[in-house]
């Protein structure tokens, strides 16, 4: 009895890890709905608390050995993340204002062009969302501005160009002249869409350099796109 208790534990540990792992992927193939597999996560994490409790007890009584120790352990690690990770986004989200886009400009934020058609069906809409979205974002993000660099125009366009590769994102369209660049960026698990527009201008012999990052979908974005804008002002630098 005492085995087949170990063993139904060491299944809702990898239970717990395989709704954690399904869940993003299914989404991304467009097999699921968002809430779906957002349920399917909030489970992953119930199923994997317990779990890990479940199997403490049961180590703490039955002391098993070997191999099956080994089993239990991993179920129990398994489990663990299979709570702590849906737990983690979760308190993150808790932590930042639940807007999803982000600017370096808040007076005029750079538009959308090429974009656009490609978020026609996607429940934010491309337009700025307006002033209280801007209010919550000098508050959470009071550092979040644009760039200014001595390089010309074309130089920075160029390193631009450079970062957008090497942060993986898809060029959607580039304008060198112009100055401005539009691509979109995709998250790993789920495959969340999240658009960048950046725009380029000569102000007092130095380029200004704005970026807008938004999400197609979800109210917050979990502070990934001023995390992002930030990552790219980092890189940005770097190749300058």
């Amino acid at each position: 009895m005492s085995k087949k208790i170990g063993s139904a534990l060491i299944l809702l540990g990898f239970l717990a890890a395989f709704l954690l792992l399904i869940a993003g992927p299914l989404y991304r193939w467009q097999l699921l709905e968002l809430g779906v597999a957002f349920t399917l996560l909030r489970w992953a994490a119930y199923v994997g608390v317990a779990a890990v409790v479940f199997i403490i007890v049961y180590l703490i009584w039955k002391r098993p050995r070997g191999a099956r120790l080994a089993m239990l352990t991993l179920a129990a690690v398994a489990a663990f993340v299979s709570f702590y990770l849906p737990y983690q986004q979760l308190q993150t989200a808790r932590s930042v204002p639940p807007i999803h886009d982000i600017s370096t400009d808040l007076e005029q934020p750079p538009k959308f062009d090429a974009i656009a058609p490609l978020r026609a069906d996607a429940p934010n809409p491309v337009a700025y969302p307006g002033e209280e979205t801007a209010k919550q974002q000098r508050e959470a993000y009071p550092d979040l501005a644009p760039m200014y660099v001595q390089q010309n125009q074309a130089q920075v366009f160029d390193a631009a160009m450079t970062v957008v590769k090497s942060m993986g994102w898809q060029l959607v369209a580039s304008d060198r002249e112009a100055g401005r660049i539009e691509a979109t960026a995709s998250t790993f698990w789920f495959g969340f869409k999240d658009d960048v527009v950046i725009r380029l201008r000569t102000e007092n012999a130095q380029t200004r350099v704005d970026i807008r990052s938004k999400s197609r979908v979800g109210r917050s974005d979990v502070g990934k796109n001023a995390a992002r804008i930030e990552r790219f002002q980092q890189q940005l630098q770097g190749q300058l």
